[in-house]
């Protein structure tokens, strides 16, 4: 992925959280119908093996009811554990009626955390019974080293799950792959040097030293939006490496964003984000 000139391309943060559930098949199938580039999702590994959307490996008493309609408390979320569970399981769960404490105006709609297999499908097929293209998929990896074996498989035996459900998908060259976890991206990168990998990035310690501990190049650098400016611009176009910024819901950023010349832009609100380029362009 060659730096462009061109607007920013944008990517539906876990499909367009600010509107619907976030990680479930309405918010994907919305954001593809609102003009996406990418939609943005997270996956984890189910203890049958398969590869599930969902932020956390766990059901977080945010989002998710139990089987029984009943709250999952923050205490013990984390005893809802999708690597001990199988899809079926899994799928019991309500995560989509609750009401979002942080997105109110988000619409509810009872929803399962459904498998990469199961939301590739139904966006592929929304598209093609609309006559239009389908969106690329930005795919994170959630991993984090103190999870492994207990919440996680370890990054090489989750980096070939995914790369695998991926390819019998047929959408391989169109994917980006992210995490912060840069075992995970040394393990995609391991098995398949040719997809797209995007270095995800919340610290303040700076390109060098997050490039250093990942051993090598990515396509992509994506940074908190907050941490991007103009010389990390300049410094990444001269490694022919684009920048992808996370997550930009307001549109004073979302403006600062394209001024700034970034590659893609991350948002719970791809609508808004759709609007300004196109209000940029007219102007």
């Amino acid at each position: 992925m060659p730096p462009s000139n061109d607007p920013p391309e944008v990517h539906g943060h876990r499909g367009c959280r600010g509107l619907l559930p976030e990680n479930t098949v309405p918010g994907f199938v919305r954001a593809a119908e609102l003009g996406v580039d990418w939609i943005e999702l997270d996956v984890v590994i189910s203890g049958d093996s398969q590869v599930v959307v969902s932020h956390e490996p766990w059901m977080s008493h945010e989002i998710c009811t139990d089987p029984d309609g009943e709250p999952i408390t923050e205490a013990t979320e984390r005893t809802h554990n999708l690597y001990r569970m199988t899809v079926a399981e899994i799928q019991r769960y309500d995560c989509g009626s609750k009401e979002h404490p942080r997105f109110p105006q988000q619409e509810r709609h009872r929803a399962h955390k459904p498998t990469l297999r199961e939301a590739v499908e139904a966006v592929e097929e929304a598209a093609f019974m609309q006559g239009g293209s389908a969106p690329n998929w930005n795919i994170e990896i959630k991993s984090d080293p103190a999870d492994y074996g207990t919440f996680q498989p370890r990054p090489t035996d989750a980096a070939h799950i995914v790369l695998a459900t991926i390819d019998s998908l047929g959408i391989t060259d169109r994917c980006i792959i992210q995490s912060f976890d840069p075992a995970v991206l040394r393990a995609v990168h391991a098995a398949d040097p040719d997809i797209t990998v995007a270095l995800l990035v919340e610290n303040n310690e700076g390109l060098e030293a997050n490039l250093q501990r990942l051993g090598f190049d990515p396509g992509i650098y994506s940074p908190r939006f907050t941490l991007a400016d103009e010389a990390l611009l300049k410094n990444l176009r001269a490694r022919r490496m684009r920048l992808v910024v996370w997550t930009v819901n307001e549109a004073a950023d979302i403006q600062r964003m394209i001024r700034m010349g970034v590659d893609g832009i991350i948002s719970d609100y791809p609508d808004r984000v759709l609007s300004e380029i196109n209000g940029a362009s007219s102007r």
